[in-house]
């Protein structure tokens, strides 16, 4: 019998327990429009010509209390990128053991930053978009498990989230695209607060698995890479640019800052794929805001320093032209960026924010530098 899907199987606890549970729809929205500065060149998915559907988003979110400490959780997401199809971003249970512990099963928002619940509840912070090259993950969600325990550690308000889980999916990775598959996905995220201060800690592993496809230049050079290194006997080396169950990790280090009329945010994350063609991606961002009633101001840096090993270069020197093509596949999987965006954000009604963004990326690689403005419209309701 073919298995029920998680969204399916959360859907049908929300309409068999409907009668006799309290069931609250609530959703957000960003109608968003954006266009290049630069007649050649792209960012953030917008050209020299302005659309508003690349980063315009649609929810509805359905929660209901089934009673007993269980409740069941589903979102529905409408993105402008996908022409709005509806798909489940997240469908899940959670039981309450206590006040202070609480455990989730189904698919689930993972959560690898300090915006990530609230990724597209454009609402919830101040930019068009959160800085994008530490946001940068071509996924979101996990499905699997959450143990979440709140608590109290002297005057600090203290959130620890530990996950087990999977993904399974066909993303876009660097310059390539595949069939990604995570497994064993295992990790926490520490959140700590006091008065106008926060700051948190995750780290999570994987077993990271890419089948990369040759719909891409880039997809096609790896594939014939390792294909000829394997075939000529370097097995070694083509295991090194192969993403074949290698071990995967993230860590996550960021604060945040909310004084008087004074907003400062700053991430740091790593994210590395052990003995693959993928480069060790580092990056942060440094965002300071001010507030003036209805009218927020914001300017923020962000930097992309990604990097391999000396010792992963000129592994096969007795071959020039295969050492050639590995130097090469691993040059190619690094970005090098540094982005400065400038943007305010005014509150005209209690549900709704206008923005407006202009952001500038400096390819340390390519030498190229490309200009975005970006305006839009946040709801909830």
């Amino acid at each position: 019998m073919k298995k029920l899907s998680v969204a399916v199987a959360i859907c049908a606890a929300l309409a068999s327990s409907y009668t006799n549970a309290e069931v609250r729809i609530n959703g957000f929205a960003s109608i968003v429009g954006g266009k290049s500065l630069d007649s050649d060149q792209t960012l953030y998915g917008y050209d020299d010509d302005i659309s508003f559907k690349n980063e315009s988003v649609f929810a509805l979110q359905l929660s209901a209390d089934l009673q007993e400490k269980l409740s069941a959780t589903a979102q529905i997401v409408a993105r402008g990128e996908n022409d709005f199809d509806a798909d489940f971003e997240w469908a899940y249970l959670t039981y309450e053991f206590s006040d202070e512990l609480q455990l989730s099963a189904g698919k689930m928002r993972a959560p690898f930053y300090k915006y990530s619940d609230f990724l597209d509840v454009g609402y919830t912070y101040r930019w068009v978009r959160p800085p994008q090259s530490v946001y940068n993950l071509p996924f979101s969600t996990y499905e699997g498990l959450s143990l979440l325990y709140t608590s109290q550690i002297g005057d600090w308000d203290s959130s620890l989230q530990v996950i087990y889980g999977s993904f399974e999916d066909n993303i876009a990775v660097v310059s390539v695209n595949g069939e990604t598959e995570l497994n064993d996905i295992a990790g926490l995220n520490w959140s700590l607060s006091y008065d106008w201060f926060s700051a948190r800690v995750a780290y999570f592993v994987a077993e990271t698995t890419i089948d990369i496809e040759n719909d891409t230049d880039a997809g096609i050079a790896l594939n014939g890479l390792e294909a000829t290194l394997r075939s000529s006997g370097f097995t070694d080396q083509a295991d090194s640019i192969a993403v074949d169950e290698d071990d995967g990790a993230f860590f996550a280090l960021g604060f945040s800052i909310d004084y008087n009329n004074i907003l400062f945010d700053a991430e740091y994350t790593q994210f590395e794929v052990d003995n693959s063609a993928l480069a060790e991606q580092t990056q942060y961002y440094t965002s300071l805001g001010y507030r003036m009633d209805e009218w927020l101001v914001h300017v923020t840096y962000e930097k992309n320093d990604d990097k391999h090993d000396n010792n992963r270069y000129d592994s096969l020197t007795a071959v020039p032209q295969l050492n050639a093509g590995i130097n090469s596949a691993l040059e190619g999987s690094k970005a090098k960026s540094n982005v400065y965006t400038i943007g305010a954000r005014y509150d005209f009604h209690p549900s709704a924010a206008f923005k407006i963004d202009f952001s500038r990326l400096d390819d340390d690689i390519t030498n190229i530098e490309t200009d975005v403005v970006a305006v839009g419209v946040d709801l909830v309701f």
